[in-house]
């Protein structure tokens, strides 16, 4: 990518495309178009054409999603799987129609099936059922990676696509009810010691294994693959993972976060609760990054240290939030 050509980020104010916005700008990119979603929903395909139309944007980064935990994944699985197809198909096609040189996909690790083998290979994609929680916006994702690569062997596009593990990290989502695990742990536990509870109650049993990124190693990783990489060096499948690597389990995690919570509270740490009753989601999810390294990529950022940055950033009034206690 040339330092002065238009970049379009949609998705600029989500935790992906916050730290894509950063890292551009960060990087020397001088010439980034954004839009609010009250400026330009991506579900109105005749409103994506008109702006594309009129923006011409040499490069994309597709990171705008509706997301989600367990919960709301659940609760609206019709509004998942209609957003994120719409959003994904009209850019993708806008992209096309006015000569985007290259497009930049950001998918997520829970396109594999639920059982897959472990780590995750790119090659699993399609082979096994889903995790029922959140197939929906799965089999979304999935239909935007088949899109691009579809579209890079019909009509001789650029368009690349990543799967990220869990992400984390400045701008996340705090709303519990729309939160995902590690976010939310955060501000679980820092309600509780602001309050003086002297427990916390978390979904499953904690046993799940999770990897987990963090924001900003995944904006260097799509920035670095823009800038090296072209959509035929993911081949054969045509898309690639991101990730950390390392797993642990959510009941660890849970621990590492109280511990960095209570960092200035000594003797004051609250019990965990597990509510048995809530689903696990899916045992483990480890993605195999090999393919990713031999592009020449890894990530850089410690997990304690990327908690404790994402805690502060919580504290700053960072990300979104419903309402405070």
């Amino acid at each position: 990518m040339e330092k002065t050509a238009k970049i379009y980020v949609a998705g600029h104010r989500g935790l992906v495309g916050g730290a894509i916005l950063r890292a551009l700008q960060g990087k020397g990119y001088s010439n980034i178009i954004t839009r609010t979603h009250a400026e330009l929903d991506l579900c109105n395909q005749a409103a994506v054409q008109e702006f594309f139309s009129a923006e011409k944007p040499d490069y994309v980064f597709l990171a705008a999603a509706h997301v989600g935990g367990i919960g709301i994944n659940s609760e609206h699985p019709a509004r998942f799987i209609y957003e994120n197809m719409m959003i994904g198909f009209n850019v993708v096609e806008a992209s096309r129609l006015n000569g985007v040189k290259k497009l930049m996909n950001l998918g997520s690790s829970c396109i594999y099936p639920k059982m897959a083998p472990q780590p995750l290979q790119e090659k699993s994609l399609l082979s096994g059922p889903l995790e029922p929680t959140n197939d929906a916006y799965a089999m979304a994702k999935i239909s935007v990676i088949k899109l691009c690569q579809k579209y890079n062997f019909e009509y001789g596009t650029n368009y690349l696509s990543v799967m990220p593990t869990n992400l984390y990290g400045p701008g996340d989502n705090y709303d519990l009810a729309g939160s995902h695990v590690l976010p939310a742990m955060i501000r679980k536990f820092d309600d509780a010691k602001k309050s003086g509870a002297d427990e916390v109650t978390l979904w499953g049993d904690g046993s799940p294994l999770r990897e987990f990124l963090y924001s900003e190693d995944l904006a260097d990783a799509v920035i670095y693959l823009m800038e090296q990489c072209d959509a035929k060096d993911m081949l054969p499948e045509s898309f690639v993972n991101v990730g950390s690597g390392k797993e642990c389990t959510i009941k660890e995690i849970a621990e590492r976060v109280r511990r960095i919570v209570y960092a200035d509270a000594p003797g004051r740490e609250c019990r965990i609760i597990w509510d048995t009753s809530k689903p696990n989601g899916t045992p483990r999810k480890l993605c195999d990054i090999s393919k990713l390294a031999a592009l020449g990529w890894k990530p850089s950022m410690d997990f304690d240290e990327g908690i404790r940055r994402s805690y502060q950033d919580y504290l700053s009034g960072g990300g979104k939030m419903s309402k405070r206690q």
